[in-house]
């Protein structure tokens, strides 16, 4: 093993069992603020990486940058040093009108709109959540008295793509292939949790993933109220207490 990890500049001593994925750099010490004892570990390009205590089990919070690629290498190099637990702490945009800004979608799959996990596995390869991860996010949320969804989501590799359709020379496959995942009843849309999921399943690890509900076109479009929000504090609470119940201190 190299002394340390490439991309991430973390050393083997550095490493936990679990590790909390925000895509934003800037949310890595948000979140590491509700750790006990946190401290800044390594910075380098689009990676972040606090390390701090939940239940007497040591947890990293690492920044992943936006998609799947960089997500990917986050979790390789993270899994290289120990890491066996991965929870992505992210944002989305709600698809079915039940779902709105402010609401936590916690995924149970994720339909694999994205690059990144075909060089892993066939398109065939499902990109399913672990399900004690899955469970433990959504007994967390449940608990907390949020609105929570369970559910599919969307994971793609263009942001412009899905607000922009119509000027991309296949917008008319990607305006189908929407209405196709809201029919099925796709909960939302994001960009990297296909990627966490499939890499997951190569690895032998574990990946969950709850999501903040930004907003939600679908209701603009619908000409439904559509409140925005960007407080991304309930979805890091409700990772944080399912770190909890699945460290041995919290059961």
């Amino acid at each position: 093993m190299k002394e340390r990890m490439y991309h991430l500049n973390l050393k083997p001593e550095d490493g936990a069992r679990f590790a909390l994925l925000p895509g934003d750099p800037g949310r890595v010490e948000q979140i590491a603020a509700c750790l006990d004892g946190a401290r800044q570990v390594a910075v380098n390009r689009e990676f972040c990486t606090w390390a701090g205590m939940v239940a007497g089990e040591r947890v990293l919070v690492t920044s992943t940058g936006i998609g799947g690629p960089s997500a990917a290498i986050a979790m390789e190099e993270l899994a290289s040093i120990g890491v066996d637990t991965f929870i992505r702490v992210g944002t989305c945009g709600g698809m079915q009108l039940a779902v709105q800004g402010g609401d936590i979608v916690v995924p149970t799959a994720a339909i694999r709109m994205d690059g990144t996990s075909r060089e892993y596995l066939p398109v065939e390869f499902p990109a399913v959540a672990d399900f004690s991860l899955t469970r433990a996010l959504a007994d967390a949320a449940e608990q907390s008295g949020l609105r929570g969804h369970l559910g599919v989501v969307q994971s793609k590799d263009s942001f412009y793509g899905q607000h922009e359709p119509e000027r991309m020379p296949v917008g008319q496959r990607l305006q189908a292939d929407w209405q196709a995942w809201i029919k099925g009843g796709a909960l939302a849309s994001e960009m990297e949790c296909a990627a966490l999921f499939t890499v997951a399943a190569c690895l032998g690890v574990r990946a969950g993933a709850v999501l903040t509900c930004v907003w939600n076109q679908e209701r603009q479009a619908a000409g439904l109220s559509n409140p925005e929000t960007h407080d991304s504090g309930a979805a890091i609470r409700v990772a944080v207490e399912a770190v909890r119940r699945l460290t041995d201190g919290g059961r």
